[in-house]
C-alpha cells in the first residue's frame, strides 16, 4: 500500500495517490492531470478509481479529463447530482484497489452530498480517512457554502451528527488527511498541519469536543466571514462540467501587442499584472491589479475580480501557460490574452513608493493615517497602535469612508497583500499611497507601538 499527499500551496488543496497492488485511486484531483498520470506510469499502476469527497468550491477539480483520459469512473457519495456520468456510492459502501478497500462514509454537514473515504489496508484495519471538506486539522468545514439552499444551522446540524456517528467513532490511529491546510477558506481557522489524526483532533479539534448539537451549530456558524464570491461559480462548473483543460489554455494563451491590450482594456477587460510586487512598484500600466504569482494567486484572485470579467495579463517571461492554468484552477476562463510587447512600449507607467519600517513614525507625525489590510485572525493578535484595519478580503467595498486626498500607508504582513491593496485603491482614485517593506513583521522589529493580543483581553 502506498499513500501519497499531492499538496498545492497557492490553493492550500491536497489531492490524494492511493495505491495498491498496481491499482490507483486518485481523490480530489486538480484541474491539470498530468501529475495523477505520471505518478501512476511512474510507479508501473493503472488508475481505477476517481473520487471526489463533494463540489468543491475553493477550484474546479480535475476529475472530469481525468476519468476520460484513463478511463476510471468518477465516484461521489449519496446524493451528488451532476450534469456528466459519475457514480454515486451507498453510505458504507466499499471500493476494492488491489489488496486494499475504500468504505464511502456519508458525511453531509459542508455540503449534503459530502463523502468521506476510509481505507483499510491488507488486513482489513482501518488505516486512514480521507475527509475532504468535513474534516480538517483543527477544524471543520464551514457550513454556508449552499447559497441559500440550506441554512447554515442546518448544514451544521447534519455536520454534528456526521462528526458524532461517523468520525468520533473511529480509531484513534486512524490518519486523517483532509482536502485542506492553512489560508484555505473552506474553514475558520485551519491549523498549520496538512495531517493528523482521530486522536489528536479529538483532543485539540474544538468541534470534536463533547458539546450539545446547539452548541456546536453555535460554535461553527459563529464568526464566519463571507466566502469569495468566485466560490458559487466553482461549485456550480463541478456540478455541471467544463472544457477540457488542454482547450482553455490554447484560447487563452495568446499574445496580444500594447494597442490590442488598450483595446480591450476599453472594452472593459481588466489588467491581471501578476508580476512581484517588487517589479509592479517600480513601473505598471495604470488600472492594473497586482496579484503576484509568486503567492496565493488563485485565491486573491477569486476573491477580488469578477469571475465574468474578461481579463488581460501581465506576466513574466515564460510564466503565460502557468498563469492561465492557475487561474482555470479555480475557474477564470475569461482570459483573452498576454501583453507580448514590453512594458517601456507604454510611456505612462506608475510607480509605488515604499518605505522602511523605521521611516513609519516619521510619515504619520506629517498627516498620513495607517491601514492594516490583513486578515481579522491576524488583526486580533497583535496590530499596530495607529492604524485603521480594512481587510483585503473586504476590498473595495470598505474604502468607501477613506478621504481619497489623504496620504495612507498601506501594510499586510510582509508586503504581497499590501501591493495588491494598493493597486485597487489606486483604481478607485486613491493617490497618496505609501507601501511598507517587510509589512507588520518590520515594523514590530522596528520597535513601533504595537497593540497585543494580552491587551486587547
Amino acid at each position: 500500500m502506498y499513500i501519497e499527499q499531492l499538496y498545492t500551496n497557492c490553493l492550500a488543496e491536497a489531492a490524494y495517490y492511493i495505491e495498491s497492488d498496481h491499482e490507483a485511486a486518485i481523490i480530489d484531483p486538480l484541474r491539470e492531470t498530468e501529475p495523477y498520470i505520471e505518478l501512476a506510469q511512474k510507479r508501473g499502476s493503472k488508475i481505477k478509481y476517481v473520487f471526489e469527497t463533494h463540489f468543491h468550491a475553493d477550484f474546479v477539480s480535475g476529475h472530469i479529463d481525468l476519468s476520460k483520459k484513463v478511463n476510471a469512473p468518477i465516484i461521489y457519495g449519496p446524493n451528488a447530482q451532476t450534469e456528466y456520468a459519475v457514480y454515486n456510492a451507498k453510505d458504507g459502501e466499499e471500493f476494492a484497489l488491489g489488496k486494499v478497500k475504500i468504505r464511502v462514509l456519508h458525511t453531509p454537514g459542508h455540503t449534503p452530498e459530502s463523502a468521506c473515504y476510509l481505507l483499510m489496508d491488507e488486513r482489513g484495519k482501518q488505516h486512514a480517512i480521507f475527509t475532504g471538506d468535513t474534516l480538517f486539522v483543527g477544524d471543520v468545514g464551514r457550513p454556508d457554502l449552499l447559497d441559500g439552499l440550506m441554512s447554515p444551522e442546518m448544514l451544521a446540524g447534519m455536520m454534528y451528527d456526521s462528526l458524532t456517528n461517523k468520525i468520533k467513532t473511529l480509531p484513534d490511529d486512524v490518519i486523517v488527511y483532509p482536502a485542506h491546510g492553512p489560508g484555505s477558506a473552506c474553514g475558520k481557522n485551519i491549523g498549520k498541519e496538512t495531517f493528523s489524526t482521530i486522536g489528536e483532533q479529538k483532543r485539540f479539534n474544538y468541534a470534536l469536543k463533547d458539546m450539545s448539537r446547539d452548541e456546536f451549530i453555535e460554535k461553527i456558524t459563529d464568526g464566519i466571514q463571507p466566502p469569495p464570491q468566485y466560490f458559487f461559480e466553482d461549485a456550480r462548473i463541478n456540478k455541471t462540467g467544463y472544457e477540457p483543460i488542454e482547450d482553455v489554455i490554447r484560447d487563452n494563451t495568446k499574445p496580444l501587442s500594447s494597442v490590442e491590450v488598450r483595446k480591450f482594456v476599453n472594452e472593459g477587460a481588466v489588467i491581471l499584472d501578476t508580476r512581484s510586487a517588487d517589479d509592479f512598484e517600480r513601473g505598471f500600466i495604470p488600472g492594473s491589479v497586482n496579484i503576484g504569482l509568486n503567492g496565493t494567486f488563485a485565491v486573491w484572485v477569486g476573491t477580488l475580480i469578477d469571475i465574468n470579467k474578461k481579463i488581460v495579463l501581465i506576466t513574466d517571461k515564460g510564466k503565460e501557460q502557468e498563469t492561465v492554468l492557475r487561474l482555470a484552477r479555480v475557474g477564470y476562463e475569461n482570459v483573452v490574452g498576454y501583453l507580448d510587447d514590453p512594458l517601456s512600449s507604454y510611456s505612462d507607467l506608475e510607480t509605488v513608493r515604499s518605505i522602511d519600517a523605521n521611516e513609519v513614525s516619521s510619515e504619520i507625525e506629517q498627516g498620513a493615517e495607517v491601514i492594516d489590510v490583513r486578515k481579522h485572525a491576524e488583526w486580533n493578535i497583535s496590530h499596530l497602535k495607529a492604524a485603521t484595519f480594512l481587510p483585503l478580503t473586504e476590498f473595495p467595498g470598505n474604502l468607501l469612508p477613506l478621504d481619497k486626498r489623504k496620504t495612507y500607508i498601506v501594510h499586510c504582513g510582509g508586503g504581497y497583500r499590501s501591493m495588491v491593496a494598493i493597486s485597487i485603491m489606486k483604481n478607485h482614485g486613491f493617490e497618496n499611497l505609501i507601501n511598507v517593506l517587510g509589512g507588520f513583521g518590520q515594523m514590530q522589529k522596528a520597535g513601533l507601538e504595537i497593540v497585543t493580543e494580552e491587551v486587547l483581553l
